[in-house]
């Protein structure tokens, strides 16, 4: 192909119809190369005709219209989905659009990720193949393989490695062995950000989970310590998959819960109901949280939702994740801040944001700096992550290091792939000598002559662009031209 271009390039090159020419016959030629190597590799072995009877390819395919599980479409007839395309008595057979996930939709359309409120599993967004066989299978929904075995056998285990590798002194969950589908529905999903639509879950704990777990035997109420668990929510304590603790339970506990002191916070269940040792939620927390109640009632700058129970956003148990958030420390914040929630449709997310969590940036309990910020300079928030001189404390034990002071914990790992400035004097970004904040007049050094922070150019939490460049823009001179007003002429 290279020879070819080369014959093009030397051919046209001296063309008296001008560079006009050479390009569009350049591209013309790549055009027809590629969309030549395609059809070649599509071609069929015989010819047929265009107009062919399904039975025509039944005759061949027999096995494409048997099996337990077999696609309805296919008693549609096989040009429901497929084209048939014969020139001088060669044929290709094609899908009738242009993506396998587009030719689903034609059909099941209430799959469609675009439309779907919530979490959609992620092969179901634009990969529908790679669970389903499109004509027949020996598994339901025509599924490649089952939802249940080993990894060899389990669909689900093809991505996920749940109940792989169980540490030594860990648990691990036998529903796992009656497969995924017990508790799982992998479509489903729904607007609302709970638990049971985000993992699919067939219904809600602790419905779920009594489903198996008999809330009247005695060894459970005894572990409980005859607290009404039985109306509780399970995922509160207990990992649903496998946990490095005895028992399922979850990473990170609330010292009391860990140490089996519950009678400092709870009395004697009353007619089947908890019953706390205070009067209120948020009186009990704070004989223990005095801290987080002066700066919650003090910050010049108040959480609205960390005015409600301590209960509203932490479990008071156990959790999953440190700080005992009720979900993970993205769809805590998410579950009020819906017009943030809303950016995650956007494609580039910023870590902290969506991955990470929102306490990285931002004081979830109150402050002094507008948005509830960790610091009120802008450009020192970014760059204690992407600036030059970040160092992040180590702590070996718990395998994590430590940013602003030590007030936000990350895992060993974070920085891995967080980009780091090359600055030098506030310079640097994204080019040499392209300064990251204001610019002053050369004669007065108290005065400024151009506004600039990181909000200049980046959005904080989502772009349709990489980079999280402003309004979406893309990374070109279009962009750095709505300030350097010269790249426009």
């Amino acid at each position: 192909m290279g020879v070819a271009l080369g014959s093009i390039k030397s051919k046209f090159g001296k063309s008296k119809f001008g560079a006009s020419f050479r390009l569009s016959s350049l591209v013309g030629f790549l055009l027809l190369f590629v969309f030549a190597g395609r059809i070649s590799a599509k071609e069929h072995p015989v010819p047929l005709d265009p107009k062919a009877d399904p039975s025509t390819c039944v005759a061949c395919h027999e096995d494409k219209t048997k099996g337990k599980s077999v696609h309805s479409a296919i008693a549609m007839g096989c040009t429901s989905c497929h084209e048939i395309r014969t020139v001088r008595n060669v044929t290709h057979v094609k899908l009738i659009t242009t993506t396998s996930h587009g030719l689903c939709l034609t059909c099941h359309a209430d799959k469609n990720a675009d439309d779907i409120k919530g979490t959609v599993h992620p092969p179901a967004v634009r990969d529908c193949v790679k669970c389903h066989d499109p004509h027949t299978s020996d598994n339901k929904n025509q599924l490649l393989k089952p939802e249940s075995g080993d990894k060899k056998e389990n669909l689900c285990l093809s991505c996920h490695t749940t109940g792989e590798n169980v540490p030594e002194k860990g648990s691990r969950h036998a529903a796992l062995d009656m497969g995924c589908e017990t508790c799982h529905i992998t479509h489903k999903t729904g607007a609302e950000p709970t638990t049971e639509n985000h993992f699919h879950l067939t219904k809600a704990a602790p419905a779920l989970c009594v489903d198996c777990h008999d809330t009247k035997d005695a060894a459970l109420q005894k572990a409980h310590q005859n607290q009404p668990f039985g109306t509780a929510n399970c995922l509160q304590c207990h990992d649903p998959h496998q946990s490095a603790s005895p028992k399922l339970m979850a990473k990170f506990t609330h010292p009391p819960f860990a140490d089996k002191s519950c009678d400092t916070c709870h009395a004697p269940a009353k007619d089947g109901k908890v019953v706390l040792t205070q009067a209120n939620v948020k009186d009990l927390c704070v004989t223990c949280h005095s801290d987080k109640a002066e700066l919650i009632e003090k910050a010049k700058v108040q959480h609205p939702g960390a005015a409600g129970d301590c209960t509203d956003c932490h479990n008071p148990h156990a959790s999953a994740y440190p700080g005992l958030p009720k979900t993970d420390p993205v769809n805590i914040c998410l579950g009020c801040h819906s017009e943030i929630a809303d950016l995650e449709k956007k494609r580039v997310h910023h870590q902290p944001a969506f991955v990470q969590g929102c306490g990285i940036c931002h004081m979830a309990h109150g402050g002094d700096n507008q948005h509830l910020l960790r610091v009120a300079d802008t450009n020192k928030l970014c760059l204690e992550c992407h600036g030059p001189d970040t160092k992040p404390a180590k702590l070996e034990s718990e395998h994590l290091v430590t940013i602003f002071g030590g007030a936000v914990k990350l895992p060993d790992n974070y920085f891995a792939k967080v980009p780091i400035l090359p600055l030098k004097y506030n310079l640097g970004h994204p080019v040499d000598r392209h300064p990251i904040s204001n610019v002053m007049e050369g004669t007065d050094i108290t005065k400024v002559k151009f506004a600039i922070n990181c909000l200049t150019c980046h959005q904080p939490h989502a772009s349709a662009q990489p980079g999280l460049l402003a309004k979406d823009q893309k990374n070109d001179s279009l962009f750095c031209a709505s300030c350097h007003k010269d790249l426009r002429k």
